[in-house]
C-alpha cells in the first residue's frame, strides 16, 4: 500500500508549517535547529542529549543531559538556555526565529509550542520518517558520536556527562567546518561579527 501511496497521512500534532528545502540560512537568528541523540555507556547505562544549533554557524548554543527520557519541559528549557545564550534575559525575542525540529512527543506537546511561540520562536518540524530534513542536527550527532564518544572513555553517565561540556566546547570553538570555510562556529562569529 505505502509503494501505491494508499496509505494515510499520519497525524503529526500540530497545523504549523512543516520545513521543507535548505536547512543552513545565510543569516544568524534566522533558523535553529534541535534534536536529541543517545550515548551508551560501558555499564548500560544510557545519557539522552537534547541540544539547539543555529543553522547558520553551526554553534551549539545550549544542551542537557539526563539519564532518562526528554520531556517537553527539558526542551522548554533548552529553548529558553538557546535564548539566553544568543540575547541574554529577555522576556521574547526581538526578532521571529525557526525552531525546526523533529516529530518527537517532547518538541510536538502543546505546552512546548505555545511556549516557543511566546518567548518569538516559530516551530517547524521534518516530514515523518524523513531525518535528512534536519541533516544539520544529525551531522551535529555524527560529529559529537564519531569525534568524541568514541574516542573518549564512557565507563557510566557521570563521566558522560562530566565530559559533554568539554565535548560541546571543542566543537564550538576548534572544530572546523566545511561550510564555514574550515572554521569553528565560534572563529566564524567572530569573523562575521555578532550579527
Amino acid at each position: 500500500m505505502k509503494v501505491h501511496g494508499l496509505l494515510l497521512d499520519r497525524h503529526a500534532g500540530g497545523v504549523e508549517r512543516r520545513h521543507d528545502g535548505r536547512i543552513a540560512v545565510d543569516k544568524r537568528n534566522g533558523r535553529w535547529c534541535s534534536d536529541g541523540f543517545e550515548i551508551g555507556c560501558d555499564n548500560g547505562e544510557r545519557v539522552r542529549v537534547a541540544f539547539a544549533l543555529d543553522c547558520c554557524d553551526r554553534e551549539a548554543m545550549s544542551f542537557l543531559a539526563t539519564t532518562s527520557g526528554v520531556s517537553g519541559e527539558d526542551v522548554r528549557d533548552l529553548m529558553l538556555a538557546a535564548v539566553e545564550h544568543r540575547f541574554g534575559p529577555v522576556n521574547r525575542l526581538p526578532v521571529t526565529i525557526e525552531w525546526l525540529s523533529d516529530n518527537g512527543s517532547c518538541y510536538l506537546a502543546g505546552e512546548t509550542r505555545s511556549f516557543a511561540r511566546d518567548i518569538g520562536l516559530e516551530p517547524r518540524t521534518t516530514p515523518i520518517e524523513s531525518p535528512q530534513s534536519n541533516g544539520m542536527a544529525e551531522a551535529f550527532v555524527r560529529t559529537i558520536k564519531r569525534d568524541y564518544v568514541r574516542v573518549s572513555p564512557c565507563p557510566d553517565a557521570d563521566t558522560v556527562m562530566h565530559q559533554l561540556s568539554a565535548w560541546i566546547t571543542q566543537y564550538n570553538e576548534v572544530h572546523p567546518h566545511k561550510a564555514l570555510g574550515y572554521r569553528s562556529p565560534r572563529e566564524f562569529i567572530a569573523a562575521h561579527g555578532n550579527s
